[in-house]
This record gives C-alpha cells, sequence and structure tokens, in this order.
C-alpha cells in the first residue's frame, strides 16, 4: 500500500489538453442525473446548429459575391390590403406568432413539472395550432412567390442565388416545424391519456411520473424560434 500511494504522490500531474479530457470523463456531477432523452436532444440541437449556420454562411458569402442585385426583400414580400403596400407585413406576423408559441410552450414545461395534465396537454396544442399557422403562412409564402416567378435557379428581380437561398432556408426551417407540431400532438395525446402520470409503455413516454417529454419538446420548439430569429434577421430584414 505505501509503494502504491509513493507512486500515486510522485506522478506528474498532466498538462494541456490532457487536463481537459481527464476533467470531462471524470465529471460525474454534472452528467449523472441527465437523462438520454435530454442529452440526445442537446446533441441533435448542436449538429442542427451546425447545419443551419451552413446555410446562413453560404447565402451571406452568395449575397456578398454575386455581381448582380439582390432582389429587395421589403418588395418581393410585400402585400396588398385593402390598397395599401404592405412590405414585410406577412413575415412579420409569422414571427410574433412563432415567437408566441415559444411562451405557451415554456408556460406548457412549466405546467408539466407541477404535473398538471390539462392545462401541459391544453398549451401543447395551442403551440402546436401557432406552429401549424405558421406553416400554414409559410405555404402562402411560397405560392405567391412561385406565381411571380420565382424558382430555385432564377427570379424576376435580380441574382438567380436569391431562389435557391430562400427555398433552402426557408424549407428546412419549415420541416423543423412540421417535425415539431407532429410531435407536440403526440406528447399532448400521451399527457391527456396520463401516460405519463401511470408508466404506460410506449414510445417518448419515460418514467412514472415524469414529464421530461414535454421539457425535451421545448428545448426542440425553442431551438426553432432561434433559429428563425436568425432567418428574419439576416434573410428578411437585412
Amino acid at each position: 500500500m505505501d509503494t502504491a500511494f509513493t507512486e500515486h504522490r510522485t506522478r506528474e500531474p498532466e498538462s494541456g489538453l490532457a487536463t481537459i479530457v481527464t476533467d470531462f470523463s471524470a465529471d460525474q456531477r454534472a452528467f449523472r442525473n441527465v437523462s438520454w432523452g435530454k442529452a440526445m436532444m442537446w446533441i441533435f440541437l448542436l449538429s442542427d446548429t451546425f447545419i443551419f449556420g451552413t446555410f446562413l454562411i453560404g447565402y451571406m458569402t452568395a449575397r456578398m459575391s454575386t455581381a448582380e442585385p439582390w432582389p429587395n426583400a421589403s418588395e418581393v414580400f410585400a402585400l396588398e390590403i385593402a390598397g395599401q403596400h404592405l412590405p414585410l407585413i406577412l413575415i412579420a406576423i409569422m414571427t410574433f406568432v412563432l415567437i408566441s408559441s415559444s411562451g405557451t410552450m415554456a408556460m406548457a414545461v412549466n405546467y408539466g413539472y407541477r404535473r398538471q395534465r390539462r392545462p401541459t396537454a391544453a398549451l401543447l396544442v395551442v403551440t402546436a395550432l401557432l406552429g401549424a399557422a405558421f406553416v400554414g403562412m409559410q405555404a402562402f409564402e411560397w405560392t405567391k412567390l412561385i406565381s411571380e416567378g420565382v424558382r430555385p435557379w432564377g427570379n424576376p428581380w435580380g441574382a438567380a442565388q436569391f431562389g435557391s437561398a430562400f427555398f433552402m432556408i426557408t424549407g428546412f426551417h419549415g420541416t423543423h416545424v412540421t417535425i415539431g407540431v407532429i410531435f407536440l400532438l403526440i406528447v399532448a395525446r400521451k399527457v391527456i391519456r396520463g401516460d405519463f402520470d401511470h408508466g404506460r409503455p410506449g414510445f417518448f413516454t419515460g418514467r412514472k411520473g415524469r414529464y421530461e417529454a414535454v421539457e425535451i419538446m421545448g428545448l426542440y420548439w425553442h431551438f426553432v424560434d432561434l433559429v428563425w430569429v436568425f432567418i428574419f434577421a439576416f434573410f428578411y430584414l437585412w
């Protein structure tokens, strides 16, 4: 025992990158109580951040390097309502709806912590309806631009890259919102049936008495909302 103790004391301390690796691999306090579902969602969101970041960087690179003028977003996304020319009015409404859904999602997570089934399920359904409204307005936006001649390879107003950047970025984000709406309704159904209270076996249920699935959905939904803020700022306002 004395020999082992002496070897332990005489061992030279690690330095540099090895110290960071050792700290992370031995830090049980930070990861012991994190469930697999929540950890996997964070990993997924991190990978998705790189994908959306790549799309936005590619869009900005194409916009700054093109020799043709970039279409004016205030004109492209304007609507005529009651004879009034309203720039970006639809985009403003879409943003308001999606940000509002982030608030209802936060309230659903709060009620989930309290294990109150009815308000949790109701707020999840409201969040899903707001998300569906957002997707519906985005479909209207796509239909309008396609009818005006916007294609991935060209458009009537300027740089051809505008169409490909628009359809790629908003389409990828809209797909995320659509998937989120579907899973919100699935989780809401499980909440109202009492699956989380009774520990009923099934997909996305978790342990008895735990509403963790609601929190995981909240992480995903807040991420989708945050990504839209960057899309709104860089694509529509720039």
